[in-house]
């Protein structure tokens, strides 16, 4: 399945379009928001836009969801949707998809702790870079920030997962399924500095592969790196309560909110599910790297 709009699909959006721009003179930012809004969408589908159902839409809500966007960015989508469909409607096209059965988005649910991508941009830069430990805590948040990584696929990497030359390591994730993840640019120096500098230091004499190493040239224990995170946010002063998920969240939340596309977050994330197994297969690794760089705040 291609991750980019059919053509059938695209003459009904470039139709909804001309609409919002020309006969309800939407300004330039909305109409940009709502395109993409409806274009994302309609790429998680899969499908003509008159053969949608409304289960589509409430499935692709509970993906955002479980990746931490807030419910205002959320029903924020559910308008635009709506105002499109209602749209295809009035120009007389036959739907599937009835908004009625598409419940209104719950302000009072609890969603995943994210930071804002300024609040995650002042965690990363208060973090100094002068001893070797401080140069492995710049290089693991910047990662994790990076990539989206889960702690325990943080602490497990090693040498031979960072792909210097494609700027992208290797994961090892649930079940044992493997995936390519691109770093960000701006973080790619400071994982190059601990590995050049911090690392060495840290490694001493012994012969370890591992990536990440504490302060005796072992394996990090997700205990610590709770620890550091803990720590380094108290430092940067920032109230949230942080852990390692909730960085994972803000990397989801931040490509999600900057337009990228859902599938392939879900992908960079390691997110496969039985139902959308056979998309991922068909996702080219080239599309995911444009992606990752054109939405990622660090890129």
């Amino acid at each position: 399945m291609s991750l980019e709009l059919t053509p059938h699909n695209q003459a009904l959006v470039k139709g909804f379009q001309y609409h919002l721009q020309v006969e309800k003179g939407l300004a330039e930012n909305s109409l940009i928001g709502y395109i993409g809004d409806i274009s994302d969408f309609l790429k998680f589908a899969g499908l003509p836009a008159e053969e949608i159902e409304s289960a589509s839409v409430v499935d692709y809500f509970v993906n955002l969801q479980a990746l931490g966007l807030v419910h205002s960015s959320i029903a924020r989508k559910r308008s635009a949707l709506k105002s499109f469909f209602d749209f295809l409607k009035s120009e007389e096209h036959t739907l599937k998809i009835n908004f009625s059965q598409i419940p209104p988005v719950k302000t009072s649910q609890r969603l995943p702790d994210v930071l804002s991508i300024d609040e995650m941009i002042k965690l990363l830069e208060s973090i100094p870079v002068t001893t070797p430990l401080d140069q492995r805590n710049r290089a693991l948040l910047e990662l994790m920030y990076a990539s989206g990584l889960r702690i325990s696929e943080t602490i497990n990497l090693t040498l031979h997962d960072l792909l210097w030359s494609e700027q992208a390591v290797r994961v090892m994730g649930k079940g044992r399924k493997q995936r390519i993840v691109p770093i960000a640019e701006n973080s790619l120096d400071f994982i190059n500095l601990y590995f050049h500098s911090g690392r060495p230091l840290l490694l001493k004499a012994k012969q370890n592969a591992t990536f990440f190493l504490n302060r005796s040239g072992e394996k990090m224990s997700r205990m610590g790196v709770w620890k550091i995170i803990n720590k380094l946010s108290l430092q940067a002063g920032i109230s949230k309560k942080i852990s390692p998920h909730t960085i994972r969240h803000s990397f989801a939340t931040h490509l999600l909110e900057a337009g990228a596309n859902l599938r392939v977050v879900q992908m960079l994330l390691g997110h496969v599910s039985i139902n959308t197994t056979q998309i991922y297969t068909n996702i080219d690794t080239s599309f995911i790297l444009k992606e990752h760089r054109l939405y990622h705040p660090r890129a």
